[in-house]
């Protein structure tokens, strides 16, 4: 197995913030470190205090905006507060300031903010595919078709995870596993570290079956 020098990512916390999104990375870099401790995943969030993310799940950041934690990758989970965080203009300054060397990524609506601050322009990005109930009715919309019209310079992919160099954003909820997988990748960890990874998560056959599900796009 190939070891590199570490990789740290920050993920975004927010009210309403979907679990699964945030906690499928962070676990999959949680397992990771089993086997190389220099890698890291932690939670920053708009201030230091508990925040509530989906159903009530209480979460407390490692660090706030006012820290500048050193990042290797920043994500942002989708969520049902992702309709506010599009209008979050602390969030979006933020997002601006990171060094050009950190990777911005996402799980499902969080590719929304990305296309709100014009970041999606003229390139490939996805979200979740499958609507809920209120999203299929007349009132609502599917995600990745709201992402369309947030970006409409976008090139709407319905991949699970793409990779436009800086830029990559994941699928639907469950899409925050193979978002993990794919950090490793982009640090710098070969296929059997990955692997391995997922075997000890008993994930060995979802990795097979959605590691080459990944559209590669450059300008």
């Amino acid at each position: 197995m190939v070891k590199v020098d570490g990789f740290r990512l920050g993920i975004y916390v927010f009210k309403d913030a979907e679990i699964v999104d945030y906690a499928a990375p962070h676990g999959v870099f949680s397992v990771a470190r089993r086997l190389d401790p220099d890698l890291e995943a932690f939670l920053i969030a708009d201030a230091m205090r508990p925040v509530q993310t989906q159903a009530g799940f209480t979460v407390q950041p490692n660090y706030s905006f006012q820290d500048e934690p050193y990042m290797d990758a920043f994500l942002i989970p989708g969520g049902f507060g992702t309709r506010q965080e599009t209008q979050n203009r602390r969030l979006h300054q933020f997002i601006k300031n990171l060094p050009e060397t950190t990777l911005l990524t996402s799980v499902c609506t969080g590719s929304w903010i990305y296309g709100k601050m014009g970041l999606l322009d003229g390139i490939a990005a996805t979200n979740r595919k499958e609507p809920d109930r209120l999203e299929s009715s007349n009132l609502g919309k599917v995600p990745i078709d709201r992402l369309a019209d947030i970006a409409p310079t976008c090139k709407i992919s319905r991949a699970r995870v793409v990779d436009a160099g800086r830029i990559i954003t994941g699928g639907g909820i469950s899409s925050g596993m193979e978002m993990g997988f794919h950090l490793l990748r982009r640090a710098g960890y070969d296929e059997d570290f990955i692997l391995e990874v997922a075997r000890i998560m008993e994930y060995e056959e979802g990795y097979k079956t959605y590691k080459d599900d990944i559209e590669y796009f450059e300008k």
